[in-house]
Protein backbone atom coordinates (compact mmCIF):
# COMPACT_ATOMS: atom_id res chain seq x y z
CA UNK A 1 0.00 0.00 0.00
CA UNK A 2 1.51 3.30 -1.16
CA UNK A 3 0.15 6.75 -0.29
CA UNK A 4 0.34 8.86 -3.44
CA UNK A 5 0.86 12.58 -2.94
CA UNK A 6 2.63 13.26 -6.24
CA UNK A 7 1.41 16.47 -7.89
CA UNK A 8 -0.62 16.45 -11.11
CA UNK A 9 -1.03 12.68 -11.16
CA UNK A 10 -3.95 10.29 -11.06
CA UNK A 11 -2.70 6.79 -10.49
CA UNK A 12 -4.46 3.69 -11.73
CA UNK A 13 -2.12 1.45 -9.76
CA UNK A 14 -4.25 -0.62 -7.39
CA UNK A 15 -1.58 -0.27 -4.67
CA UNK A 16 -1.61 3.55 -4.67
CA UNK A 17 -3.94 5.26 -2.21
CA UNK A 18 -4.94 8.79 -3.17
CA UNK A 19 -6.89 11.48 -1.35
CA UNK A 20 -9.28 13.57 -3.42
CA UNK A 21 -9.94 16.85 -1.63
CA UNK A 22 -13.45 18.28 -2.04
CA UNK A 23 -13.81 21.88 -3.22
CA UNK A 24 -17.46 22.88 -3.51
CA UNK A 25 -17.91 26.24 -5.25
CA UNK A 26 -21.65 26.13 -4.62
CA UNK A 27 -23.93 28.13 -2.33
CA UNK A 28 -25.95 25.09 -1.23
CA UNK A 29 -23.77 22.01 -0.75
CA UNK A 30 -24.82 20.09 2.35
CA UNK A 31 -21.53 20.48 4.24
CA UNK A 32 -19.65 23.57 3.10
CA UNK A 33 -21.97 25.48 0.79
CA UNK A 34 -20.92 29.09 0.25
CA UNK A 35 -17.49 28.81 1.88
CA UNK A 36 -15.40 28.69 -1.30
CA UNK A 37 -17.38 30.61 -3.90
CA UNK A 38 -14.76 33.39 -3.91
CA UNK A 39 -11.60 32.53 -5.84
CA UNK A 40 -9.22 33.71 -3.11
CA UNK A 41 -10.97 31.53 -0.53
CA UNK A 42 -10.99 28.59 -2.94
CA UNK A 43 -7.27 28.92 -3.69
CA UNK A 44 -6.44 29.14 0.00
CA UNK A 45 -8.41 25.96 0.65
CA UNK A 46 -6.69 24.19 -2.25
CA UNK A 47 -3.27 25.15 -0.89
CA UNK A 48 -4.22 23.77 2.53
CA UNK A 49 -5.49 20.49 1.06
CA UNK A 50 -2.38 20.02 -1.09
CA UNK A 51 -0.10 20.64 1.90
CA UNK A 52 -2.15 18.14 3.92
CA UNK A 53 -1.70 15.41 1.32
CA UNK A 54 -4.41 15.68 -1.34
CA UNK A 55 -3.19 14.55 -4.75
CA UNK A 56 -6.47 15.41 -6.51
CA UNK A 57 -8.75 18.42 -6.06
CA UNK A 58 -12.40 17.82 -7.01
CA UNK A 59 -14.29 20.98 -7.99
CA UNK A 60 -18.07 20.87 -7.83
CA UNK A 61 -20.35 23.62 -9.14
CA UNK A 62 -23.72 21.93 -8.55
CA UNK A 63 -24.94 20.35 -5.34
CA UNK A 64 -26.00 16.71 -5.68
CA UNK A 65 -27.34 16.36 -2.13
CA UNK A 66 -30.76 14.70 -1.77
CA UNK A 67 -33.44 17.15 -2.86
CA UNK A 68 -30.99 19.41 -4.70
CA UNK A 69 -32.40 21.53 -7.51
CA UNK A 70 -30.85 21.63 -10.97
CA UNK A 71 -28.33 24.36 -11.76
CA UNK A 72 -28.25 26.11 -15.13
CA UNK A 73 -25.31 25.15 -17.31
CA UNK A 74 -24.16 28.76 -17.58
CA UNK A 75 -24.16 29.12 -13.78
CA UNK A 76 -22.15 25.93 -13.34
CA UNK A 77 -19.59 27.06 -15.91
CA UNK A 78 -19.27 30.49 -14.28
CA UNK A 79 -18.62 28.81 -10.92
CA UNK A 80 -16.16 26.16 -12.07
CA UNK A 81 -14.03 27.49 -14.91
CA UNK A 82 -12.49 30.58 -13.21
CA UNK A 83 -11.51 28.46 -10.20
CA UNK A 84 -10.11 25.70 -12.43
CA UNK A 85 -8.01 28.19 -14.40
CA UNK A 86 -6.72 29.78 -11.19
CA UNK A 87 -5.77 26.43 -9.66
CA UNK A 88 -3.97 25.24 -12.80
CA UNK A 89 -2.06 28.54 -12.99
CA UNK A 90 -0.92 28.40 -9.38
CA UNK A 91 -0.57 24.75 -8.35
CA UNK A 92 0.88 21.55 -9.77
CA UNK A 93 -1.99 19.28 -8.78
CA UNK A 94 -4.47 17.03 -10.57
CA UNK A 95 -7.90 18.66 -10.83
CA UNK A 96 -11.15 16.74 -11.14
CA UNK A 97 -14.41 18.33 -12.27
CA UNK A 98 -17.61 17.05 -10.67
CA UNK A 99 -20.22 17.59 -13.38
CA UNK A 100 -22.84 15.81 -15.47
CA UNK A 101 -23.15 18.39 -18.26
CA UNK A 102 -21.35 17.90 -21.57
CA UNK A 103 -20.58 21.59 -22.18
CA UNK A 104 -19.16 21.96 -18.68
CA UNK A 105 -17.01 18.89 -19.31
CA UNK A 106 -15.81 20.23 -22.66
CA UNK A 107 -14.81 23.62 -21.28
CA UNK A 108 -13.17 22.08 -18.21
CA UNK A 109 -11.11 19.74 -20.40
CA UNK A 110 -10.11 22.70 -22.59
CA UNK A 111 -8.80 24.54 -19.54
CA UNK A 112 -6.78 21.63 -18.19
CA UNK A 113 -9.06 19.38 -16.13
CA UNK A 114 -7.35 16.06 -15.40
CA UNK A 115 -10.46 14.00 -14.55
CA UNK A 116 -14.20 14.12 -15.14
CA UNK A 117 -16.16 12.91 -12.11
CA UNK A 118 -19.76 12.26 -13.16
CA UNK A 119 -22.46 11.16 -10.71
CA UNK A 120 -24.60 10.19 -13.72
CA UNK A 121 -21.88 8.04 -15.31
CA UNK A 122 -21.92 9.91 -18.66
CA UNK A 123 -25.61 9.15 -19.23
CA UNK A 124 -26.58 12.72 -20.11
CA UNK A 125 -26.59 13.85 -23.75
CA UNK A 126 -23.20 14.09 -25.50
CA UNK A 127 -21.17 13.39 -22.34
CA UNK A 128 -19.72 10.13 -23.62
CA UNK A 129 -18.69 11.81 -26.87
CA UNK A 130 -16.99 14.72 -25.10
CA UNK A 131 -14.90 12.45 -22.90
CA UNK A 132 -14.15 10.09 -25.80
CA UNK A 133 -12.74 12.98 -27.82
CA UNK A 134 -10.31 13.79 -25.00
CA UNK A 135 -7.62 11.83 -23.22
CA UNK A 136 -8.79 12.49 -19.65
CA UNK A 137 -9.91 9.73 -17.29
CA UNK A 138 -13.51 9.54 -16.11
CA UNK A 139 -15.12 8.38 -12.87
CA UNK A 140 -18.45 6.62 -13.40
CA UNK A 141 -20.69 6.75 -10.35
CA UNK A 142 -23.76 4.64 -9.66
CA UNK A 143 -26.92 6.47 -8.68
CA UNK A 144 -30.47 5.14 -8.55
CA UNK A 145 -32.84 7.91 -9.60
CA UNK A 146 -31.96 11.62 -9.54
CA UNK A 147 -30.70 13.83 -6.69
CA UNK A 148 -34.12 15.34 -6.13
CA UNK A 149 -35.82 11.94 -5.67
CA UNK A 150 -33.05 9.37 -5.19
CA UNK A 151 -33.75 8.74 -1.50
CA UNK A 152 -37.45 8.05 -1.96
CA UNK A 153 -37.65 4.32 -1.25
CA UNK A 154 -34.64 3.01 -3.22
CA UNK A 155 -35.02 -0.67 -4.13
CA UNK A 156 -32.68 -3.34 -5.49
CA UNK A 157 -33.22 -6.97 -6.40
CA UNK A 158 -29.63 -7.56 -5.30
CA UNK A 159 -27.61 -4.50 -4.30
CA UNK A 160 -24.15 -5.66 -5.38
CA UNK A 161 -25.29 -7.50 -8.50
CA UNK A 162 -27.45 -4.59 -9.64
CA UNK A 163 -24.63 -2.06 -9.23
CA UNK A 164 -22.18 -4.43 -10.93
CA UNK A 165 -24.55 -4.81 -13.88
CA UNK A 166 -24.84 -1.03 -14.13
CA UNK A 167 -21.05 -0.65 -14.14
CA UNK A 168 -20.62 -3.31 -16.81
CA UNK A 169 -23.20 -1.62 -19.01
CA UNK A 170 -21.62 1.84 -18.64
CA UNK A 171 -18.10 0.47 -19.19
CA UNK A 172 -19.30 -1.17 -22.41
CA UNK A 173 -20.87 2.09 -23.60
CA UNK A 174 -17.64 3.95 -22.88
CA UNK A 175 -15.48 1.39 -24.66
CA UNK A 176 -17.79 1.36 -27.68
CA UNK A 177 -17.41 5.14 -27.88
CA UNK A 178 -13.61 4.94 -27.80
CA UNK A 179 -12.91 5.50 -24.11
CA UNK A 180 -10.19 3.02 -23.25
CA UNK A 181 -10.89 0.89 -20.22
CA UNK A 182 -7.68 2.09 -18.59
CA UNK A 183 -9.21 5.59 -18.31
CA UNK A 184 -12.15 4.50 -16.16
CA UNK A 185 -12.64 4.75 -12.38
CA UNK A 186 -15.73 3.40 -10.60
CA UNK A 187 -17.65 4.93 -7.70
CA UNK A 188 -20.50 2.89 -6.13
CA UNK A 189 -22.26 6.08 -5.05
CA UNK A 190 -22.67 6.03 -1.29
CA UNK A 191 -25.81 7.95 -0.39
CA UNK A 192 -27.07 8.14 -3.96
CA UNK A 193 -30.27 6.11 -4.01
CA UNK A 194 -29.36 3.82 -1.10
CA UNK A 195 -30.93 3.27 2.30
CA UNK A 196 -28.84 3.42 5.45
CA UNK A 197 -28.57 -0.36 5.54
CA UNK A 198 -27.69 -0.55 1.84
CA UNK A 199 -24.89 1.99 2.29
CA UNK A 200 -23.24 -0.13 4.97
CA UNK A 201 -23.77 -3.33 3.04
CA UNK A 202 -22.07 -1.61 0.11
CA UNK A 203 -19.18 -0.54 2.31
CA UNK A 204 -18.70 -4.04 3.71
CA UNK A 205 -18.88 -5.67 0.25
CA UNK A 206 -16.97 -3.05 -1.72
CA UNK A 207 -14.33 -5.62 -2.64
CA UNK A 208 -16.89 -7.34 -4.88
CA UNK A 209 -16.29 -4.65 -7.49
CA UNK A 210 -12.57 -5.38 -7.66
CA UNK A 211 -13.43 -8.18 -10.07
CA UNK A 212 -14.08 -5.49 -12.68
CA UNK A 213 -10.38 -4.69 -12.60
CA UNK A 214 -10.74 -0.92 -12.31
CA UNK A 215 -9.82 1.60 -9.59
CA UNK A 216 -12.53 2.24 -7.01
CA UNK A 217 -13.37 5.66 -5.60
CA UNK A 218 -15.23 5.98 -2.31
CA UNK A 219 -17.02 9.10 -1.11
CA UNK A 220 -18.60 8.89 2.35
CA UNK A 221 -17.25 12.09 3.89
CA UNK A 222 -19.74 13.77 6.26
CA UNK A 223 -22.68 12.05 4.58
CA UNK A 224 -26.05 11.27 6.14
CA UNK A 225 -25.15 7.57 6.30
CA UNK A 226 -22.87 8.64 9.13
CA UNK A 227 -25.15 11.24 10.66
CA UNK A 228 -28.22 9.01 10.67
CA UNK A 229 -26.39 6.05 12.18
CA UNK A 230 -24.63 8.01 14.92
CA UNK A 231 -27.15 10.84 15.36
CA UNK A 232 -24.51 13.41 14.51
CA UNK A 233 -24.84 16.77 12.77
CA UNK A 234 -22.63 17.47 9.75
CA UNK A 235 -20.02 19.24 11.88
CA UNK A 236 -19.76 16.17 14.15
CA UNK A 237 -19.08 13.51 11.52
CA UNK A 238 -15.27 13.56 11.37
CA UNK A 239 -14.72 10.25 13.17
CA UNK A 240 -17.36 8.53 11.08
CA UNK A 241 -15.89 9.96 7.90
CA UNK A 242 -12.40 8.72 8.71
CA UNK A 243 -13.65 5.30 9.81
CA UNK A 244 -15.64 4.75 6.62
CA UNK A 245 -12.70 5.95 4.50
CA UNK A 246 -10.39 3.41 6.14
CA UNK A 247 -12.94 0.62 5.74
CA UNK A 248 -13.32 1.52 2.07
CA UNK A 249 -9.55 1.34 1.55
CA UNK A 250 -9.36 -2.00 3.35
CA UNK A 251 -12.10 -3.25 1.05
CA UNK A 252 -10.46 -2.14 -2.17
CA UNK A 253 -10.89 1.61 -2.70
CA UNK A 254 -7.78 3.40 -3.95
CA UNK A 255 -9.22 6.93 -4.03
CA UNK A 256 -11.12 8.46 -1.12
CA UNK A 257 -13.01 11.72 -1.66
CA UNK A 258 -12.95 13.75 1.57
CA UNK A 259 -13.48 17.15 3.15
CA UNK A 260 -10.98 16.62 5.99
CA UNK A 261 -7.70 15.87 4.25
CA UNK A 262 -5.24 16.19 7.14
CA UNK A 263 -7.14 13.93 9.52
CA UNK A 264 -7.81 11.35 6.81
CA UNK A 265 -4.15 11.34 5.78
CA UNK A 266 -3.08 10.73 9.38
CA UNK A 267 -5.36 7.70 9.58
CA UNK A 268 -4.22 6.35 6.22
CA UNK A 269 -0.57 6.64 7.25
CA UNK A 270 -1.28 4.49 10.30
CA UNK A 271 -3.16 1.99 8.17
CA UNK A 272 -0.31 1.91 5.64
CA UNK A 273 2.41 1.24 8.21
CA UNK A 274 0.42 -1.54 9.83
CA UNK A 275 -0.29 -3.02 6.41
CA UNK A 276 3.41 -2.89 5.59
CA UNK A 277 4.29 -4.57 8.89
CA UNK A 278 1.67 -7.29 8.33
CA UNK A 279 2.94 -8.00 4.81
CA UNK A 280 6.62 -7.97 5.76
Amino acid sequence: MNILTSPAAISFNQNDIQIMGILNVTPDSFSDGGQFTQIDNALHQVEIMINEGASIIDIGGESTRPGAVDVAESDEISRIIPVLKAIKARFDVAVSIDTSKSNVMAQAIEYGADLINDVRALQNAHCVEVVAQSSVPVCLMHMQGKPRTMQQNPHYDDLIDDISAFFKQRIAVCEDAGINRNRIILDPGFGFGKTLEQNYQLLSQLAAFKSLGLPLLSGTSRKSMIGNLLNREVSERLVGSITTALLAIQNGATIVRVHDVKETMDAIKILAITHKTTCA
